[in-house]
């Protein structure tokens, strides 16, 4: 057992793990420090338009690219991961545009959902997705270099941005908007200093077009727009409907407790899942590009993620509410009890995120996006089920419950793919 641990912790993967995992942390306890002062400068309001303009542009952002993006680790050849990166900067740059031609019918947007203080920030929008997209595909980029020390520096510089400028535009009495200003100079910044530091190599080498490669990847990596995209969106959506469905049904102070139960426990726990996927994802990618046997990476990540995790959740269930409580304030109690609730879907939602990859590297996405049209009616009906007897709690339970269900089930079909390849060696 004890080579066993050694194999694994001098292993390169576990080192990039290590060092994107180490700038998360970093970059979350940055955003996490300020926040109690952040609270204090800005209204409610200010958080929520913010929180607007955030979602909007997340679906425009998984739109940009069609899903190109993520085939850019695949290749074999380097010239095809050139091909798509282009073609993806490409796509961002045309959605941008339209998003400016749509700049004149901000009031009506903002009128679609009742916000009008949206209106005065929605020039914004078209830049924010520009920068966000931008940076995803660089980042995928980096993944398949193992530039990983430029992945961390984004996501330390971008935190270190948005607090200082959140702050900055507070302590000047900038309320009005600050929040979202922040939020857009933020990546812009960063982006700056990533690739005007050791990371332009890469940046440069992605700018090669060539019609007919271009041509080839758009066609070979078809299954990416098809349904990596809408698997993208529909999950993406999806993690949105508790607050989308029950905030016309229950009080904004059942959905505050709610919101804050998954802000806590999913910063903590992405961080993690996105080092793991990102690391694997190319490791894993490597390895079956030469038929290679994958096997005892995904048996050495079942073992310990479950040795780590099961404990661990054991025993924040029976502190979590006392926790919470004390941490946030007695009116606070009953966001601890919804993350109590939350923890089998937690732990199922860490083991499909670390490894779905697999949809992509066997091109499996259709079944992905099924997995998410499955899960995205059983998290509606749920909703209902609460929303039926005017019961948030049962609500939230039943979303929780039904999501580590499919979760659950997803994991063990994509082990299965794993199984499936190794008998095909």
């Amino acid at each position: 057992m004890k080579k066993f641990v050694a194999k694994i912790w001098n292993s390169p993967s576990a080192r990039n793990v290590g060092k994107l995992l180490s700038a998360n942390v970093i970059a979350q306890a940055i955003g996490l420090l300020v926040y109690p002062v952040l609270t204090r400068m800005y209204t409610p309001e200010d958080f929520g338009v913010l929180s607007l303009f955030a979602s909007i542009s997340g679906v425009l952002i998984i739109l940009s690219t069609l899903g190109y993006h993520e085939a850019i680790v695949l290749p074999k050849e380097e010239e095809d991961a050139r091909a798509i990166t282009v073609f993806s900067f490409s796509l961002i740059a045309a959605t941008s545009l339209l998003l400016f031609f749509s700049i004149p019918f901000a009031g009506k947007i903002a009128g679609i959902f009742n916000s009008p203080t949206l209106e005065n920030f929605y020039w914004l929008l078209p830049i924010y997705v520009l920068l966000s997209g931008i940076w995803n595909v660089l980042n995928y980029w980096f993944i398949r270099q193992k530039a990983y020390k430029q992945i961390s520096s984004y996501q330390m510089s971008q935190s270190f941005f948005a607090a200082g400028y959140k702050l900055g535009f507070g302590l000047l009495g900038c309320l009005n908007g600050g929040l979202i200003f922040a939020s857009v100079l933020a990546p812009l910044c960063s982006l700056s200093v990533t690739i005007l530091s050791s990371a332009k190599k890469f940046f440069y080498m992605s700018l090669a077009w060539q019609k007919e490669k271009i041509r080839y990847v758009v066609v070979r990596y078809a299954n990416f727009p098809k349904f990596s995209m809408p698997h993208s969106l529909i999950n993406y959506t999806a993690g949105q409907l508790p607050v989308l469905l029950l905030t016309p049904f229950f009080s904004a102070h059942e959905v505050g407790l709610w919101s804050m139960a998954v802000t806590l426990s999913f910063v903590p726990l992405s961080m993690l899942t996105n080092a793991l996927f990102q690391v694997l994802y190319q490791r894993v990618s490597e390895m079956v590009n030469a038929h290679r046997s994958i096997a005892q990476v995904h048996r050495s990540f079942t073992i310990i993620a479950l040795s780590a995790l099961l404990p661990l959740f054991i025993g924040a269930w029976f502190i979590l509410p006392s926790m919470v409580e004390l941490i946030l304030g007695s009116e606070w109690r009953m966001t601890g009890i919804y993350i109590r609730w939350m923890l089998p879907w937690l732990l199922c939602v860490f083991l499909c995120g670390s490894v779905g990859y697999l949809y992509s590297i066997f091109f499996k996405q259709k079944y992905g996006l099924y997995f998410e049209i499955i899960i995205a009616v059983m998290r509606l009906l749920g909703l209902g089920l609460g929303i039926y007897y005017n019961n948030f709690a049962l609500a939230v339970a039943c979303y929780a419950v039904v999501s580590a269900i499919i979760n659950g089930i997803q994991y063990i079909w994509l082990m299965n793919l794993v199984h499936k390849y190794e008998k095909s060696l």
